[in-house]
């Protein structure tokens, strides 16, 4: 039987066929419809902002720090610098694992396991599209080991920086302090903008008081960088404007005088031209190297510096407090001048001792004999207290008081340096306020007669007895200290001078009552029985000055200060202020060193040394 044989629907095919090539052609049409949409906005609607996207992939602008500027003494020596260092820096957005590239920078010995916590603060203080400095001046050794594996590090990079130096070091740690990493207090004061690449900024001293003149203008530039983002060159650059230079009125070789004078003891030495209030010498000891903490230091070595007994960390020119002792025995003597309560002539019979009137408790002179019969230059001259207790008495505690403030004594002097403490000049009313307890809050009459002599309740700093003794040589011309001498333009070198700045003169009537105290202080150094004539000996030029000796603990009426028997850290502290030349001053000084015993012996030569080489430095220069 035949098969049957099927016919081909060629019809129903091409419907098939057909069908097919409709629906691919809407399928085509509607992909090609998405596709020109999503092109007209790339390319139309949104081409600003994917622009700006694809031209970031492939330049970076980045900030271009200023040059600090040099901070000069007053003859141009420099005295903290900027030198080439290396930094590894790290950008946290370029970063792809944080944790892991730390853990291996530290397997690299780059850093210490210690300094993560740090690190890591430090990275969260800033953006994350700005390079952090997460280690400082590195050495050439950790700059080979790291270029070696720099392919294994995204977003780490070695740059160039200027780093600063002080080539000085400790000798004038306290005047200049150290610059150090931007804090997150730092961000609080300044413009974060202006800062951009900047790595630090002045901590305290002259690098924080002047850090808007020292830090310049910050600068841009674009930079082309691969997919990694690693620099490859620079297409534009926007330069910065470096800091101005800053010129202090200090005399190096005068500061370094103060240095090696001071050195091993616990103290201060601070020298003001009288004639402008430039302050010429600013030393404390001990003191720290500002070139290792503005290299970074760690917290745990920061923290031994901090607890150190003899505290290096501590400005005890501007922050040191200290009974004045004797070295206020001119001011007092010029109050009651001025209150007309003693004359030059009066004489007071000191026979070692002095008791007020209906009382048996006796306040002691430093000379057990006593002196005889006494009038006010040899008062001053000898620093005999049994006199001064008389004057003390006779003024009264408030026309004393309203003296010593007019000289600057127990208020900040307004130095252009941050942190400096008032001290205490005690009154009546400041009791009152100062004791919670009423039966503490009385002023005896003893009281009047301690603060007569610098000692109770008086505290002052070194800067403020360099202050009065400055207005003492100028007769009661007065001029606010300061350590700038002059600003200059580091692309031009032209010098912008700084104007003194005066305040109100002390008025104390008659002029001859400045040549009686005067004549006193001029006896300490060169009188027959002067308490520092040994000092006064030899030298090339006329002294007038006045030594002190201040107590740190009370001595019983029943007792005898031995030093011998005294821990060194009870002992008395020395103090000494003087100025030179006599007739026409140029130098005025005041040094404080914790207990050195004996102003006169151990103060007062470091004072002479000073002014002997400040005036010899002056002289060469004029």
């Amino acid at each position: 039987m035949a098969r049957a044989v099927r016919i081909k629907d060629h019809w129903a095919e091409q419907r098939l066929f057909v069908t097919r090539l409709v629906i691919a052609g809407i399928f085509i049409a509607v992909l090609t419809t998405v596709m020109l949409t999503r092109l007209v906005e790339l390319q139309l609607v949104q081409y600003d902002f994917y622009s700006a996207q694809s031209q970031g992939n492939r330049i970076r602008l980045q900030p271009v720090p200023p040059t600090r500027g040099l901070i000069l003494d007053r003859h141009g020596r420099v005295l903290a610098e900027n030198q080439a260092s290396f930094d590894l820096e790290l950008t946290p957005e370029q970063v792809p694992d944080l944790d892991d590239t730390l853990d291996r920078l530290v397997g690299l010995g780059l850093l210490g396991a210690e300094q993560l916590p740090e690190v890591r603060a430090e990275i969260g203080r800033h953006r994350r599209f700005d390079a952090v400095a997460v280690r400082t001046r590195l050495g050439d050794e950790d700059v080979a080991r790291f270029a070696v594996n720099r392919p294994f590090f995204e977003g780490v990079e070695i740059r160039p920086r200027l780093s600063r130096r002080y080539p000085y070091g400790p000798a004038l740690a306290h005047a200049l302090g150290y610059v150090g990493g931007i804090s997150a207090a730092d961000l609080q004061e300044i413009d974060a903008v202006a800062y951009a690449g900047t790595q630090a900024i002045g901590k305290v001293s002259v690098e924080r008081a002047f850090e808007p003149d020292l830090h310049g203008q910050s600068g841009q530039e674009q930079v082309v960088v691969n997919a990694r983002g690693r620099s490859l060159y620079t297409l534009d650059r926007a330069g910065a404007r470096p800091g101005e230079d800053v010129v202090l009125a200090l005399d190096l070789d005068a500061q370094l005088a103060a240095w090696d004078a001071l050195a091993g003891r616990r103290g201060a030495a601070v020298a003001i031209d009288p004639a402008t209030g430039e302050v010429l010498v600013f030393v404390s000891t001990p003191a720290y190297d500002p070139n290792v903490i503005s290299a970074g230091l760690s917290r745990k070595a920061y923290a031994t510096l901090q607890e150190d007994i003899d505290k290096p960390l501590f400005n005890r020119a501007l922050r040191g407090t200290y009974p004045p002792g004797s070295t206020i025995k001119p001011i007092v003597a010029l109050a009651a001048l001025q209150a007309g309560t003693m004359t030059p002539q009066d004489r007071v019979w000191c026979g070692g001792s002095y008791s007020l009137p209906g009382s048996s408790h006796r306040y002691r002179d430093w000379k057990p004999e006593g002196h005889g019969s006494i009038d006010m230059q040899g008062g001053i001259e000898q620093s005999c207290d049994v006199y001064f207790y008389s004057v003390a008495r006779e003024l009264g505690i408030q026309r004393m008081a309203d003296v010593l403030k007019g000289f600057g004594l127990g208020a900040v002097t307004g130095l252009d340096m941050p942190g400096e403490k008032g001290g205490l000049v005690p009154s009546p009313a400041w009791k009152r306020t100062a004791f919670r307890n009423p039966g503490n809050q009385v002023w005896f009459p003893g009281e009047t007669l301690i603060t007569g002599i610098g000692q109770g309740y008086m505290l002052v700093t070194p800067l403020q007895l360099a202050h009065a003794a400055a207005a003492i040589a100028r007769r009661g011309v007065r001029f606010q200290p300061t350590m700038l001498h002059a600003t200059r333009d580091p692309i031009s070198g032209k010098m912008h001078p700084v104007e003194p700045a005066p305040l109100p003169a002390v008025d104390i009537g008659d002029p001859r009552h400045w040549d009686t105290i005067v004549a006193g202080m001029h006896g300490v150094m060169h009188g027959a029985r002067g308490t520092a004539r040994a000092v006064g000996m030899g030298a090339a030029f006329q002294m007038a000055g006045k030594s002190g000796t201040a107590q740190v603990f009370t001595v019983a009426q029943n007792q005898k200060y031995r030093a011998a028997d005294v821990a060194e850290r009870m002992r008395d502290h020395a103090l000494f202020i003087a100025f030179a030349p006599l007739e026409e001053p140029r130098i005025a000084v005041a040094v404080v060193v914790e207990n050195g015993e004996s102003g006169s012996k151990v103060a007062a030569p470091i004072a002479r040394r000073v002014m002997e080489t400040y005036l010899r430095t002056a002289a060469g220069g004029a």
